[in-house]
């Protein structure tokens, strides 16, 4: 599937679904629409495909990007120790991300150049579906120069956070859907400018979201953080020369022009460093943001319940073990319901669209933890 203005960049090794192809036709076709490109782990998503980024001109559309604004994934080096680690104990002892933070939300919103819109009990939690806290350290390092640039030391483990902006995000959308349904906003309409007004907050929203995220967690493990890298996956992103307005859409998608990108597996599968390559507007400074979904929720557990019990899923095949006090949800999450991270990993290379700095096992996940102490 390659054309002037729908471009997929997959071969016949990724898993994707007939659906996913047609909700990515379907977009190409939207009013304004100039380009299209779906990568390696493009799924469906509700109404438009999962891994995909779209731009527009003169007009952008909420819908496509979906209620989670801002969802995306935030990097933290620790203090840990890669080696001295004890993530077996830790996985008894850490909780507390699924309730409300009893620290001051309005203080750390505007800290993060965030404003409060309600939704004050969710900041600080992980959220539940595919949002995870997870320990790393380093499995192999590809490129020793660009991972001697970054302020990465192998020696500890770091802390990838994936999260959004909660509640606040599908307030937004729906406020949208309900007067606009599908349909688009055009470039200096009231309507264009009130709805990226609150986009905007609730991407800053998110990101302060992980980082408090990361904050909570490694408290419970006497660490101090340093942020690393925070990438968006759902956003717009208006683009102007002076003569054109064009709108950068992205769902499930990271963004490859500011520098390296974190490319998570799955919770039983290596996470990838990896830098952009080449100019990146073909691809629309876009790369795939994960592995992707193989299998729908729903058929998850049918799939799985006769060859794995809920515990046997609380301990992956790589030896890190999985906080998830959800039955549902461990299955649903399971590392089998997702594409090989390798197979994306490798397709985007083919395509000249990254080089691999390094690789990173996982040590410990976080999904949801049911009873738990506050923090």
């Amino acid at each position: 599937m390659n054309s002037e203005k729908l471009c997929l960049y997959a071969s016949e090794k990724s898993w994707i679904e007939g659906e996913a192809l047609r909700q990515l036709e379907r977009v190409a076709q939207f009013a304004g629409m100039i380009r299209v490109a779906g990568f390696p782990d493009l799924h469906p998503g509700k109404g438009s495909p999962v891994g995909a980024a779209m731009l527009t001109k003169d007009v952008f559309y909420p819908y496509l990007i979906g209620s989670d604004i801002g969802c995306g994934m935030g990097l933290f080096a620790t203090e840990l120790s890669a080696s001295k680690g004890k993530p077996e104990k830790w996985s008894r002892i850490v909780g507390g991300l699924d309730e409300p933070w009893n620290g001051d939300v309005r203080s750390w919103l505007e800290e993060h150049n965030a404003r409060p819109e309600g939704f004050a009990d969710a900041l600080g939690t992980i959220g539940h579906g595919n949002h995870f806290a997870e320990l790393l350290r380093v499995h192999e390092i590809r490129d020793s120069e660009k991972f001697s640039r970054l302020p990465l030391d192998k020696s500890r483990l770091i802390l990838l956070v994936h999260s959004g902006s909660r509640g606040l995000g599908e307030s937004i959308l729906r406020s949208h859907v309900n007067r606009f349904k599908d349909g688009g906003l055009y470039v200096g309409s009231d309507d264009a400018d009130a709805y990226l007004s609150r986009h905007n907050n609730a991407l800053a929203w998110a990101k302060a979201n992980r980082e408090l995220i990361a904050y909570r967690l490694l408290a419970q493990l006497k660490s101090d953080y340093k942020p690393l890298i925070d990438l968006i996956h759902n956003s717009i992103t208006p683009i102007s020369d002076g003569t054109e307005h064009l709108f950068l859409h992205r769902k499930g998608a990271a963004p490859s022009d500011s520098g390296p990108v974190i490319v998570p597996g799955s919770r039983g599968a290596l996470s990838y460093l990896v830098m952009p390559t080449g100019d990146q507007k073909a691809n629309l400074w876009s790369i795939a943001h994960g592995a992707g979904r193989k299998w729908g929720r729903a058929e998850c557990e049918r799939r799985l319940r006769e060859r794995f019990s809920a515990d046997s899923l609380r301990r992956t095949k790589m030896g890190n073990y999985v906080i998830c006090d959800d039955k549902n949800l461990l299955y649903e999450e399971a590392p089998q319901a997702y594409k090989d991270i390798d197979v994306v990993i490798d397709q985007m290379v083919s395509f000249g669209l990254i080089s691999v700095i390094a690789s990173f096992s996982p040590v410990l996940t976080y999904k949801v933890r049911q009873l738990s102490s506050r923090s």
